[in-house]
């Protein structure tokens, strides 16, 4: 069993024994959380394949979180990293082409690579899905929280990314249902997106404990705020709500946090282990 894998499955056990914790939330604050699979089962699967996807799905995930890049030759693929070396044997396919930036590779070079081997041999030849292959997978069994991520690196990259979602029907369809949002941490460029696809939902990335300046801000354009769950308390969360924005919290792996923050009613909860939030959710 490789590392990843083990280390995967002894923190899912501790975090469902923490799920059990004194202070859980009652049924009625927990049914409205949304279940938010980041970078699909991103502790139980290699993230952000189609493999990881298809796993949160099975584990009841409501939503499932990726993350956009593009390619030398303008392909859009689902990639957390600027380089591709720790989720794929690029080093070995590609020896000499440090640093292996993403967008220095055609979208053909990077299909010839495995994106499993890393975290299990069980995912060897699991692949760097596009965009468009991504969405389909997703259909209309989850909702889907894209993330343009590091857009800083691949200037005009909205445009591509509203180019091609307009072109893929599971979107348009997910979208005309309410079940899409597109999340950055970069808010010029989340920005730039909004006024050129104001009818997708968008929230913005928080890294640092909010300002109430930044929520009365936010609530002016943002129909989400995304902050980390350690940065915030009860009180941020009741002033989103009074502002009329929904809050999702980041990146929540134990049961215990999961608790407290459906304890504060927050809409959303990102986590690696969507089949612990699940099951804390139906447990109330």
């Amino acid at each position: 069993m490789s590392g990843p894998r083990r280390l995967a499955i002894l923190l899912l056990a501790a975090a469902t024994l923490l799920g059990f914790a004194p202070g859980s939330a009652s049924a009625a604050d927990s049914h409205r959380v949304a279940n938010i699979a980041h970078r699909g089962s991103g502790a139980m699967a290699p993230e952000n394949t189609l493999a990881s996807v298809r796993l949160a799905l099975q584990q009841g995930a409501d939503y499932i979180e990726n993350d956009i890049m593009r390619t030398s030759d303008g392909a859009l693929v689902i990639m957390h990293d600027l380089t591709l070396a720790r989720t794929t044997n690029v080093e070995q396919v590609f020896p000499d082409r440090a640093p292996w930036n993403t967008k220095d590779f055609t979208l053909a070079e990077i299909k010839q690579l495995d994106a499993g081997s890393w975290f299990s041999a069980s995912y060897a030849g699991q692949r760097v899905p596009t965009l468009r292959e991504w969405v389909e997978a997703v259909g209309s069994r989850a909702g889907m929280l894209l993330e343009a991520k590091d857009p800083w690196a691949f200037p005009g990259i909205e445009l591509d990314i509203d180019k091609e979602l307009r072109s893929i029907p599971a979107f348009g369809k997910a979208l005309a249902s309410g079940r899409v949002i597109m999340q950055a941490g970069d808010e010029p460029w989340l920005r730039s997106y909004h006024d050129l696809a104001p009818d997708v939902p968008v929230g913005l990335l928080y890294y640092t404990r909010p300002t109430d300046e930044q929520l009365v801000s936010a609530s002016t354009w943002l129909d989400s705020v995304h902050p980390a769950l350690g940065n915030i308390d009860q009180g941020i969360v009741d002033r989103a709500h009074a502002l009329g924005l929904d809050i999702h919290v980041w990146t929540v792996n134990f049961g215990g946090d999961m608790s407290r923050g459906i304890a504060w009613g927050v809409d959303g909860i990102i986590t690696d282990y969507p089949s612990v939030l699940r099951d804390i959710l139906r447990k109330g």
